[in-house]
């Protein structure tokens, strides 16, 4: 049987070595890739029974909505070129006692994914903790991979960010000043490169409506957001996909689009269990959340079909 390292591509060195950087400099035409977020294993437990701290002892439900997940994926034709995971792998906070037993079944949901599909992981608060630390951050770069890095597909620009970070460093200031500086250098080396488009992921998105809005748990503090707002528009940033709210969500920033998906796994609004499909064309970055049932049944609409089949 085939171990987990052999499973997991991960991202080590600050980069994705599922895409070989060389072949992915140049655009190829449309594609798409299909973005999740917080499977979460123990929440739908634990906010039942209204003790999210230590409530979480179970996630079968989890289990089988990462299974169709994986499943639906599995199905479509053409296959993505990558399923990204937004954060909140699992509830339990580092150090906390299901933790483990949750990134093990998680783990072997994920193994079921076809081997032509890579996986990119996203830290999230839950993977970390709410005020990380070093050593926080290394347990889950162990697991995991990277906590922010860069790739390339097709011309196109990924870059994961640690949002914890920018949440919350003050256990850490020295791992937020890194990154900053990492993220400068990575804006600077896709302006050098003529990009066809710039894309961000990360867990806590900017905002959920509008930019200026008030903090709370479910956004950065404002003068951090404005700080990144500014540095991703001036860079050419055309999108950031987050999660977190449990909820589908989003607005605009002078261009730069802010799209918050729900969880594929315990829901806090009205939405269905979910994942995004994203269609990246050569002008716009066009995306539609479906329902686990629904991607699963009936696959990828003919409207972003044919998106994909323009210029191929």
């Amino acid at each position: 049987m085939a171990s987990e390292r052999d499973v997991f591509v991960r991202a080590r060195g600050r980069t994705l070595t599922a895409f070989r950087q060389g072949d992915e400099y140049q655009w190829k035409g449309p594609f798409y890739f299909i973005q999740g977020a917080d499977p979460q294993f123990g929440l739908m437990k634990a906010w039942a029974v209204g003790d999210t701290n230590n409530g979480d002892d179970e996630w079968v439900e989890e289990i089988k909505l990462a299974q169709q997940a994986v499943q639906a994926i599995n199905k479509l034709n053409p296959k993505p070129k990558f399923f990204v995971l937004c954060g909140d792998l699992i509830h339990g906070m580092p150090g906390t006692q299901w933790r483990k037993d949750q990134e093990r079944d998680l783990k072997n949901v994920l193994k079921g994914t076809h081997q032509d599909i890579p996986l990119v992981f996203v830290s999230g608060n839950h993977d970390i903790g709410n005020t990380p630390t070093r050593e926080t951050i290394e347990h889950y770069c162990s697991n995991w991979g990277d906590d922010y890095f860069s790739f390339w597909v097709g011309g196109v620009f990924f870059l994961v960010l640690n949002s914890q970070l920018y949440f919350d460093s003050s256990k850490c200031p020295e791992l937020k000043q890194a990154q900053d500086a990492w993220l400068s250098e990575q804006l600077a080396i896709a302006e050098q490169q003529k990009c066809k488009h710039i894309i961000v992921f990360q867990h806590i998105p900017l905002f959920l409506r509008k930019p200026d809005e008030d903090h709370d748990y479910f956004n950065l503090e404002k003068s951090v957001r404005q700080e990144l707002m500014e540095k991703f528009h001036k860079a050419g940033v055309k999108a950031v996909f987050s999660g977190h709210c449990h909820r589908n969500a989003g607005g605009s920033y002078e261009g730069l689009e802010m799209v918050v998906s729900s969880a594929i796994g315990c829901q806090l609004g009205e939405d269905t269990h979910g994942l995004r499909v994203v269609v990246v064309t050569d002008k716009k970055i066009a995306h539609r959340y479906y329902s686990l049932d629904e991607l699963g049944s009936q696959g990828i609409e003919h409207e972003l079909l044919a998106m994909l089949a323009e210029h191929n």
